[in-house]
């Protein structure tokens, strides 16, 4: 029987998303498209493991008018969804791409939760862990969670024997390492402020790898964007090289690279190749415009061009 992947989502949003003929300082850029999507770390892996045909569960907080628009946006998605009610407007992020590849993002930090929304938001996710074989916990907490909040789910889903992976930045993360989560999965600038130090050369990513894997963590996938990933998981600490494809936008890559590793993982539980497909995911996703996701057969071509080469 397929076992259940949960991903969270404390801090969802509307995404609106431009896409633009040029992305430049000091001069005007015209809008070729806009659309308006339902977004949050966890929710567009939930999107990535549906198009994968996983068996799954987002669990998002909702409230306001935005909440309403952003049920009726999840209604078109196809996965089943348990939204946890609050009594403010959940958030507005903007993304705005032009056909080169350049990006910006602007997102709003969110609304403050009560103490009885985070604990109801709280039992949503212990409630559905029975029979669950992985917890996706995603994004940045909005203001009135703890930042511990990551670090006591972890604990619970470890009694219950459900693996997690930590897609979060700052104290949030700081503290979920001190739980040992089966996985963390920072990119380049959240390993920087996790470690208080610039990485540039590929020797500063395994390292930092590494140390993010001694700070408590199982495992370590490093994302770094068009370059592909490092991992760091028992005693091994591998490079997973992207093949080189002309980036359209990059912004939701991460969360499709997480997607598809867990995927992976409990398809056949091998730590590499399931780090092959998720960077394979990223990579197809940035090569789409605006934001949007590779499904499994984009990501089966690239698939087959990533290289998982063992460092030691």
């Amino acid at each position: 029987m397929e076992s259940l992947i949960i991903t969270l989502t404390a801090n969802p949003a509307i995404d609106v998303n431009f896409t633009v003929d040029r992305l430049v300082f000091d001069d005007r850029a015209y809008i070729q498209a806009t659309a308006e999507s339902a977004g949050g770390r966890g929710v567009n892996a939930a999107c990535v493991l549906h198009s994968f045909g996983a068996k799954l569960l987002a669990v998002a907080t909702s409230g306001g008018a935005s909440g309403e628009q952003f049920e009726q946006l999840l209604c078109g998605c196809g996965f089943p969804v348990e939204v946890v009610r609050i009594s403010q407007e959940i958030r507005r992020n903007f993304t705005i791409s032009d056909r080169q590849g350049l990006s910006v993002k602007l997102n709003e930090k969110g609304p403050r939760l009560k103490e009885d929304e985070v604990e109801r938001l709280r039992s949503a996710v212990l409630k559905k862990l029975t029979g669950a074989s992985w917890l996706l916990l995603c994004g940045s907490l909005p203001p009135g969670v703890p930042d511990d909040f990551y670090q006591q789910l972890i604990h619970e889903a470890r009694r219950q024997g459900v693996r997690t992976l930590v897609d979060a930045d700052g104290d949030a993360l700081r503290l979920a390492l001190e739980a040992g989560p089966s996985v963390v999965a920072p990119n380049e600038q959240e390993a920087e402020r996790l470690l208080n130090r610039a990485l540039v050369m590929p020797a500063h990513f395994r390292e930092a790898a590494q140390r993010i894997q001694a700070l408590g963590a199982e495992a370590v996938i490093l994302s770094l964007g068009s370059r592909g990933a490092v991992c760091v998981y028992d005693s091994v600490t591998a490079d997973i090289l992207a093949p080189r494809v002309d980036s359209v936008c990059p912004i939701g890559a991460g969360d499709a690279l997480n997607a598809a590793f867990v995927w992976a993982m409990s398809r056949n539980e091998d730590f590499l190749d399931a780090a092959r497909w998720g960077v394979a995911a990223g990579t197809a996703s940035a090569c789409l415009p605006g934001l949007q996701f590779a499904d499994l057969a984009q990501t089966e071509e690239v698939y087959s061009q990533v290289e998982a080469r063992i460092i030691r």
